[in-house]
């Protein structure tokens, strides 16, 4: 019995590099491995282009450079991740990973309603939940968690230092009365 998947198009989220900085080429290699669409920053193009990836995508191409057959470039009138997740938004993208040196999710805000966003940074992975999301976490898994609001939640403690420990291997649920709840996992 073999395994072929079938991935329809934009059925993977998109992958956008905004900067690379130590970022883990394990974790890259496992978010590349549906083989996204890859939208990267003009700062990191070489770089990707050294690893043998294929590169969908550039945004605030300077145009020093020639660049892959078929690659587009993303014209930015305001911030760069903003320019790509309106890109992403206009071609119907339900999800987007980034990888960026600091986790700027809070800043995102106005988009999650439209696209669902994961912030990967060397450390951690944050994204925006809705009430009663529920994931299952070994035990000691760490989440930090910006409390701007009232939040409940199962098999979870607070530590001294702020963060949030799973207290034993399960499901860990989040029910509050915010529209999101920021939080992120520590890779």
């Amino acid at each position: 019995m073999s395994s072929h998947h079938i991935i329809r198009e934009k059925q993977e989220p998109a992958l956008y590099i905004h900067q690379f900085g130590a970022f883990n080429e394990e974790y890259l290699g496992q978010l590349l491995e549906w083989s996204p669409t890859l939208i990267v920053n003009d700062s990191v193009y070489e770089k990707a282009i050294s690893m043998g990836l294929k590169v969908d995508a550039v945004v605030n191409a300077s145009g020093n450079y020639a660049f892959q057959e078929n690659t587009r470039v993303i014209e930015v009138k305001t911030e760069e991740l903003d320019a790509v997740l309106d890109f992403l938004i206009a071609e119907n993208y339900q999800a987007v990973n980034v990888i960026d040196t600091k986790s700027n999710l809070r800043e995102l805000g106005s988009y999650i309603s439209e696209i669902n966003i994961v912030v990967f940074t060397e450390t951690e992975k944050a994204y925006a939940i809705k009430s009663g999301f529920k994931v299952w976490k070994p035990k000691g898994s760490v989440f930090k968690i910006e409390v701007i609001s009232y939040f409940e939640t199962s098999n979870l403690k607070q530590e001294e230092n702020g963060d949030f420990v799973v207290i034993n291997d399960g499901f860990v649920e989040f029910i509050f009365t915010t529209e999101y709840l920021f939080i992120s996992e520590v890779l």
